[in-house]
């Protein structure tokens, strides 16, 4: 689906297994909607509001999501790659969990993965942050339950 529209509001749909390629939206809402195994490329969503949304083992890459506010979202198994979430809120989402089942071919567990992202000024609270991964990307600011990441990383002794 490629579209160039400024809003869009979507409420209470199954649209899982889209594809969303070189979309520019300012002014999104996604409520109460499935968005599993989607695939989101060279989006601009800036601004955006995901509340209610299953987005488990979907993949976003060159994307821009600054601030955006994501609550009540299912992000499980999802890949997360060169994707600019510059003082985006994560809030009571789901991230993955060993116990979700999710096992490549090989008997591998599956996390979600964040990967050459720009998490400047990002805020993730109340989340379960287990086994997700996080590399080659700009922490800078990353604030997790109101911590700093580059005061925690101190605290244990890790220099960036």
């Amino acid at each position: 689906m490629a579209m160039n529209k400024e809003v869009m509001k979507i409420q209470m749909a199954d649209i899982s297994e889209s594809s969303f390629q070189e979309v520019k939206a300012e002014e999104l809402l996604f409520d109460n909607v499935s968005l599993a195994r989607t695939r989101n490329n060279n989006a601009y969503m800036g601004g955006m509001e995901l509340n209610d949304v299953n987005l488990a083992e979907s993949k976003i890459t060159n994307a821009n999501l600054s601030n955006v506010g994501i609550q009540h979202a299912n992000f499980s198994h999802s890949t997360i790659d060169h994707v600019h979430l510059f003082g985006t809120e994560f809030r009571n989402v789901v991230l993955p969990q060993e116990t979700d089942g999710n096992y490549d071919p090989e008997g591998n567990y599956k996390p979600v993965s964040f990967h050459n992202c720009d998490l400047n000024k990002t805020r993730i609270s109340h989340c379960n942050l287990s086994h997700i991964e996080i590399t080659d990307c700009d922490i800078t600011g990353l604030k997790i339950n109101g911590i700093l990441i580059e005061d925690l990383l101190k605290s244990i002794g890790v220099r960036k």
